[in-house]
């Protein structure tokens, strides 16, 4: 069995997605997944966001998302796995969050890659505000990303 340290990072500064990538291919990979998360340029409601600002409780975030990397490196048979939170002030197209699973076939690091992302975007204890022209708002937890976590129950 593959022993597996997951990088988990919260940080100010930005990533760089090809560098983690390349750190997530080991001897046996054969699959690699990541997603990216961006800081959106408008609401549904044609609101221009201006600004977003995550906040966190050191020690306490990267436990709770060791937790659950835990959880999808028993579930899934994964070589490499690297989470990447950013944290303070962000702008439009700003690099959030990144996710990247390394397997040796790709059902294995899709699925662990969307579980971990599908957890991160409900659980995750960051919170998050945007700044819109003329208001400041918490960002709520959305019924579809609550919805998309209860198809990992099983």
């Amino acid at each position: 069995m593959n022993v597996i340290t997951p990088k988990i990072k919260i940080q100010n500064a930005d990533f760089d997605t090809n560098y983690e990538n390349n750190n997530l291919i080991v001897k046996n990979s054969g699959a690699l997944v990541n997603f990216v998360g961006t800081v959106r340029g408008n609401l549904q409601s044609s609101e221009k966001i201006l600004s977003m600002t995550l906040e966190h409780y050191p020690g306490m975030t990267e436990n709770e998302i060791l937790n659950i990397v835990n959880k999808a490196i028993k579930k899934w048979e994964i070589e490499n796995v690297t989470v990447i939170h950013r944290v303070g002030k962000l702008f439009p197209r700003d690099n959030i969050v990144y996710v990247g699973v390394s397997s040796r076939h790709r059902q294995n690091a899709f699925d662990a890659c969307n579980f971990i992302i599908d957890w991160l975007k409900t659980n995750a204890p960051f919170w998050k505000s945007e700044e819109i022209e003329g208001a400041k708002n918490w960002v709520k937890a959305r019924d579809e990303d609550t919805l998309a976590l209860k198809k990992w129950d099983n």
